[in-house]
């Protein structure tokens, strides 16, 4: 059966869609470090070491740029309590707990990859 010029062009629109969509998520999660912090907010409400000291090989430059980051895409929430010194903690908003499933489909398929490529 051939396929008519109509759903030809809905199947053109589809795929630019589906890219323009995947690209979209891309922007927000580039880099490296992005996605291991947002795992490290879903264990819990965090400081700025704490985070630092769970996602290894971060520079602290590094680390403070990608929360600014992920706060302007409302992925987290940094919160400064009036104590002294200023008290701040991160957490991950209900946005960023969307990419709960997208993650653990990530960490299975990176475990596959690497018994795959390192077979361990």
């Amino acid at each position: 059966m051939a396929i008519t010029t109509k759903e030809l062009k809905h199947k053109k629109t589809e795929c630019t869609q589906a890219t323009m969509a995947v690209r979209d998520a891309l922007d927000v999660l580039n880099g490296r470090w992005k996605l291991p912090i947002i795992v490290s907010l879903s264990f819990g409400v965090k400081r700025f070491n704490e985070i630092s000291k769970e996602v290894l090989g971060i520079s602290d430059k590094v680390l403070a740029k990608e929360l600014k980051d992920l706060e302007m895409n409302m992925l987290i929430k940094r919160t400064v309590y009036d104590t002294f010194p200023p008290t701040v903690e991160y957490n991950i908003t209900e946005h960023g707990k969307s990419l709960n499933s997208v993650i653990e489909e990530l960490k299975d398929w990176g475990t596959l990859h690497r018994k795959k490529i390192i077979g361990r």
